[in-house]
């Protein structure tokens, strides 16, 4: 006679545990080591950035202002040393001006903590949108079908044969002068297309599925039916692809900021610091590695966690990965 798999823990002396789903993306998403030192980094970075200069009304401790302008010392070289005297350099060493100063004078690490501060701003709003429209837009398009997939298909066929760089670039110089905000939500109107499609596919998959069935045969209104029993089934597709569209959000804005459409003066973001001293990389090359090691780092990192989340959240996933 077959006994359940409880029955025949009891036996042999084992407790038997059963997980729930959450539990075990959980537990996939902490067994995967790139995932774990993306997440601290990015993290990381972003205390180092908000806590530094401070936020809004809230002080930092940090005592220089990347508005202030000074004396340049040293030719604004950093005063920032890692290597060990032992090791032929001048031993750990933090400095006046560890990021060293630009042209007038400011505090270069106060600049770059501004500009990690405004470029992470733009691309969690730009995630935001995108995935919210994407998301709206597939789950419709993929259970109504006929006029309102057509619509919404065409529309999405339309943008993606056009390269986002020059629609955002066209977005940036329309909206740029308006600040961060209007400028990250404008950008986030025109990236969502891509999840658009892949959320259409899943709400094809699962708009067949028993339970939706049961649930129309109950009478259940279709809103309901979308949001309430189809979408939670698309999580796990939804945080993945919302995480990548932070990362790719983040090199987006480094982009049209280079190309003078993104944020603008007296604004600053990384790709703006990357532009505005791309002439000084030779001479003084300082100014112009530290955006873009904290660029790279960014979008290294929200990629890692994305990975990590999307081996979690894949049910064929037997183990995670190291």
């Amino acid at each position: 006679m077959a006994i359940s798999a409880q029955a025949a823990g009891a036996a042999q002396g084992m407790t038997v545990v059963a997980r729930t789903q959450t539990q075990l993306v959980r537990r996939r998403f902490f067994r995967h080591r790139a995932a774990l030192i993306g997440m601290l980094v990015f993290g990381g970075i972003v205390v180092l950035a908000f806590s530094s200069i401070g936020f809004g009304p809230l002080p930092g401790w940090w005592d220089k202002s990347y508005l202030a302008t000074g004396a340049v010392v040293d030719q604004g070289r950093p005063t920032l040393s890692l290597v060990p005297q032992f090791l032929g350099g001048e031993g750990l060493r933090w400095g006046e001006h560890p990021f060293g100063q630009d042209n007038i004078g400011i505090d270069y690490f106060a600049l770059t903590m501004r500009g990690t501060q405004q470029s992470i701003i733009v691309a969690f709003i730009v995630g935001f949108v995108a995935t919210t429209v994407g998301t709206l837009a597939g789950a419709f398009a993929g259970y109504f079908r006929k006029k309102v997939e057509a619509i919404l298909m065409r529309l999405t066929d339309v943008m993606i044969t056009i390269p986002v760089l020059i629609i955002a670039a066209i977005v940036g110089r329309s909206f740029g002068d308006s600040g961060i905000v209007v400028l990250a939500i404008c950008i986030g109107l025109v990236t969502w297309p891509t999840l658009g499609r892949l959320i259409r596919g899943e709400f094809l998959s699962l708009r067949e599925k028993e339970f939706v069935e049961a649930a129309r045969a109950l009478g259940t209104s279709s809103s309901r039916i979308i949001f309430r029993h189809i979408l939670p089934n698309t999580v796990g597709v939804i945080i993945v692809s919302a995480t990548l569209a932070i990362a790719n959000a983040v090199l987006l804005e480094s982009a049209l900021s280079f190309l003078g459409v993104g944020v603008q003066p007296p604004d600053v973001s990384l790709g703006q610091l990357i532009d505005t001293y791309r002439s000084a990389m030779t001479t003084r090359p300082w100014l112009f590695w530290w955006p873009g090691v904290f660029i790279i780092a960014i979008a290294l990192s929200i990629n890692f966690i994305g990975d990590g989340l999307r081996d979690a959240f894949d049910p064929r996933q037997t183990r995670v990965r190291a």
